[in-house]
C-alpha cells in the first residue's frame, strides 16, 4: 500500500500529549491499536511536512475544473 493508492480501511486518529512529555499519535482500526510516541521537536518536524503535504494538495485541487 502506498500514498496513491486508495484503500476501504477505516480508522480514527487522536494526537495529543502525554504525560511523560511525549506527543502521541494513536491509530485505531479494525483489530489494531498503535500509538506513536515522538518527542516535541518530531512531531513539530511532523508538523510542518504535514502542512507542507495540505498545502501542495490544495495546489493541486485548484488545478482541477
Amino acid at each position: 500500500m502506498g500514498i496513491n493508492k486508495e484503500s476501504d480501511i477505516s480508522a480514527g486518529l487522536q494526537i495529543g500529549p502525554t504525560n511523560m512529555g511525549m506527543v502521541r499519535i494513536f491509530v485505531e482500526g479494525d483489530g489494531i491499536d498503535l500509538p506513536l510516541d515522538f518527542d516535541p521537536d518530531e512531531a513539530l518536524e511532523i508538523a510542518e511536512e504535514l502542512r507542507a503535504a495540505a498545502e501542495a494538495a490544495q495546489a493541486m485541487g485548484k488545478g482541477k475544473p
